[in-house]
């Protein structure tokens, strides 16, 4: 399997690493470290994280980290990830069939 960073999440991170940043940069690195770490963690046990609270789907899982949302869809040979997410609305269609 392999991990696929969608443009969505690259965007959230980067948002929320410049906040992060503005006060402690070294803070931020160190978060974007340890979330990349669990990220690719997801490849050992796909599953192992909740199912997703924002879609009806088994295959879409939400991984927590310090207080944020991960949200990842499991595909045959692919995991991607959507969205870094924190109290903000969050709503995301895909046009991508799961068989």
């Amino acid at each position: 399997m392999k991990i696929r960073f969608e443009e969505s999440f690259i965007n959230s991170l980067a948002l929320k690493l410049e906040y992060i940043a503005k006060d402690n940069p070294r803070a931020a690195r160190k978060f974007k470290n340890e979330l990349f770490a669990s990220c690719k963690d997801i490849l050992h046990m796909p599953y192992k994280h909740r199912k997703s609270i924002y879609h009806d789907d088994e295959n879409v899982r939400d991984l927590v980290f310090k207080g944020y949302t991960v949200v990842y869809m499991i595909e045959n040979e692919i995991i991607s990830i959507f969205v870094l997410i924190h109290h903000e609305k969050y709503s995301y269609t895909t046009n991508t069939e799961i068989n």
